[in-house]
C-alpha cells in the first residue's frame, strides 16, 4: 500500500479496533496506539519528503491514482507537497494530544473516540487529495461528526450550538459544490474529457468570465470554515458548547481546511478572479483580524475568549494569502500550523482548569499559579506564543505575514496591513489581562487550595503541544523552506511582488 493511503487506513483500522474493545481502558489504549502510530508515520513522511525533494523536483511527490467513477473521470488521486506534509504533521500532533486530553471521558467513550478519529480521517484524506471530488468527500467526512460530538457530548445550549454550526458549514458546503462543479464543467474549454484533477486544472486557462462567477462560491465556501467575517458566528457558540477534545480538534485542525482550500483550490485554479476580487475579501479579513481581537477583550468566559482569538488568527491566515506573494503566503501556512498547535493547547488547558474549578468565568478564579503551577506555567507559554513572543511559533508566523504583506506596493494593501498589525497590541491586552486575573493575585475560593495539578495523561497532551511550539519557534527555517518551495507554482500565477 502507498505511504499516503496509510493515513486514511490506520485511523479506519483504529476505529474498527475500538469497536471490539470491552471496556473504557481498552478504548483508550487502542485510540492512543492508533494515533501514536499516525504521529510516527507523519514524522517519517516529513523526513522522506525532505530526502525525496532533494532528488525529485516534481510539484507533488508520492503520487498515486486509482480510477473511482470512470464515467465522470473521478479518481482517487493523492499526492503531497511541503504544505500538505506540514498540515499532516500538524493534524497528527493535535490528534495525538486530543486522545490524552480526552482520557477521562466517561459518557459513551467508545462512540466518542470513534467520532473523533472519524473526523481526523476526513482531515487526513482532505490534505492528501488531488482530485476535487475526493477532496470534497473527505471534507464532508471531517465536518459531519461535529454535529454529534457537540450535540451528544457538549454542554450548555449544545443542541442549538451543534445545529447552528452544522447548518452554517453545510451552507458553505453548498457553495463549494457549485464552485467545484463550475470548474469541472469548464475544465475542457477546447473539448475533450472533463477533469477534477487539481494539477490538470491548473494548466487550463479557464475563461475570466467563468472565474469571476465561481470564485466567490469557492472562496466563501471555504471561508465559512475559516471563520471569515461575517460568516464566523458559528465558531464562538460551537466552541463554548463543545467538549474539550472537540474544541481542540475543531480550532486546531478543522478550521485549517478553510485556509488550505482557499489557496489550494480557489486561488490556485482561479488566479485571475482572485487578483480582481482580492480587495473585497481583504477588507473582510482585516475586519476579522481586528474584530476577533476586540471580541476576545470583551469576553469573560475562557472558551469565548479563545474562540474570538481564533477568529482573529484565522482571519490573519486568509489576509496573508490574499497578498499573493511568497513571503506573506509562507507566513499564512506557518500561521495555520502555529495557531493550530497553540489553540489546541489553550482549549486543552481550559478544559483541565474547568474540570477542577467548575467555572470558565475568569472573574470567579484567581491565584491558580499557587495551586496548579504546572497547568499555569503551560498557560503562560501558550499565551506568550499567541501574542507573538520571539522564540515561540507565533512570532515566526506573524512576522513573516506582516513583512510579506508590507512588500505589496499598493497603498490600499499597506493600509490594511497597518490596521491588521494593530491586532498584535489588542492580543497582548487580552492575553495579559487573562493571565493576570486567572493565575496571579489572591486565591478567591478556599476550595481551590485542594486542587490537584495535571495528571500524567494531561501532561502528555500538553507537553506534546508545547514541544511543537518550541521546535517551530526556535528552528523555523526547515519548515519555511519546504513551504516556500511548494508555493512557487501557486505564486507564479499572480502578477504581484513575488
Amino acid at each position: 500500500m502507498d505511504i499516503l493511503s496509510l493515513f486514511v487506513v490506520v485511523p479506519v483500522l483504529t476505529m474498527i479496533g475500538i469497536v471490539f474493545t470491552k471496556d473504557i481502558r481498552g478504548t483508550r489504549i487502542v485510540s492512543a496506539i492508533g494515533m501514536g502510530i499516525q504521529l510516527i508515520m507523519s514524522i517519517n513522511l516529513l523526513f522522506k519528503y525532505i530526502a525525496e525533494r532533494k532528488i525529485n523536483k516534481a510539484e507533488m511527490l508520492f503520487q498515486k491514482s486509482y480510477t473511482w467513477y470512470e464515467s465522470f473521470n473521478i479518481h482517487y488521486d493523492i499526492g503531497v507537497d511541503g504544505i500538505a506534509v506540514a498540515m499532516i504533521v500538524l493534524t497528527s500532533i493535535v490528534v495525538f494530544a486530543v486522545i490524552f486530553a480526552s482520557w477521562e471521558t466517561k459518557v459513551l467513550p467508545r462512540e466518542f473516540f470513534i467520532s473523533l478519529i472519524l473526523l481526523a480521517t476526513g482531515v487526513f484524506g482532505f490534505f492528501i487529495s488531488l482530485d476535487l471530488f475526493t477532496m470534497f468527500l473527505f471534507y464532508e467526512i471531517a465536518v459531519i461528526p461535529m454535529y454529534l460530538l457537540i450535540g451528544i457530548w457538549g454542554s450548555g445550549p449544545k443542541e442549538y450550538s451543534a445545529m447552528k454550526l452544522t447548518l452554517m458549514l453545510m451552507g458553505g458546503s453548498a457553495l463549494l459544490i457549485l464552485g467545484l462543479l463550475g470548474i469541472y464543467f469548464n475544465s475542457a474549454p477546447l473539448g475533450g474529457e472533463l477533469s477534477f484533477n487539481i494539477l490538470e486544472l491548473a494548466k487550463i486557462n479557464i475563461p475570466i468570465e467563468v472565474q469571476r462567477f465561481f470564485f466567490p462560491f469557492l472562496f466563501v465556501g471555504f471561508g465559512v470554515l475559516g471563520a471569515l467575517f461575517p460568516f464566523h458566528t458559528w465558531s464562538p457558540d460551537g466552541h463554548a458548547s463543545a467538549p474539550t477534545a472537540v474544541s481542540m480538534l475543531h480550532a486546531g485542525v478543522l478550521m485549517k481546511l478553510g485556509g488550505y482550500g482557499i489557496f489550494r483550490v480557489a486561488m490556485f485554479l482561479l488566479p485571475d478572479a482572485a487578483q480582481e476580487m482580492a480587495w473585497i475579501f481583504l477588507i473582510l479579513t482585516t475586519i476579522s483580524v481586528v474584530y476577533g481581537a476586540f471580541g476576545a477583550i470583551l469576553q469573560k468566559d475562557l472558551k469565548y475568549i479563545n474562540a474570538y482569538s481564533s477568529v482573529s488568527h484565522c482571519g490573519l491566515v486568509i489576509f496573508a494569502l490574499l497578498m499573493m506573494n511568497k513571503t506573506a503566503m509562507d507566513g499564512a501556512i506557518l500561521q495555520m500550523i502555529s495557531h493550530g498547535i497553540m489553540t489546541a493547547l489553550f482549549f486543552a488547558l481550559i478544559g483541565m482548569i474547568y474540570g477542577r474549578t467548575h467555572t470558565r468565568n475568569i472573574y470567579e478564579m484567581g491565584g491558580l499559579m499557587k495551586v496548579i503551577p504546572f497547568l499555569s506555567v503551560i498557560y503562560v507559554i501558550g499565551g506568550m506564543a499567541s501574542l507573538g513572543l520571539p522564540g515561540l511559533s507565533g512570532f515566526v508566523a506573524e512576522m513573516t505575514i506582516f513583512v510579506g504583506s508590507f512588500q505589496h506596493p499598493d497603498l490600499f494593501h499597506r493600509i490594511c496591513t497597518i490596521v491588521a498589525i494593530s491586532a498584535i497590541v489588542i492580543t497582548a491586552v487580552y492575553i495579559l489581562r487573562v493571565v493576570g486575573i486567572l493565575l496571579l493575585g489572591p486565591i478567591k475560593d478556599h476550595h481551590y487550595e485542594e486542587l490537584k495539578d495535571a495528571k500524567w495523561w494531561e501532561k502528555t497532551s500538553l507537553i506534546t503541544l508545547v514541544l511543537a511550539i518550541l521546535i517551530i519557534g526556535m528552528t523555523p527555517f526547515w519548515l519555511s523552506d519546504i513551504i516556500q518551495e511548494s508555493l512557487e507554482p501557486i505564486v507564479a500565477n499572480f502578477n504581484v511582488v513575488k
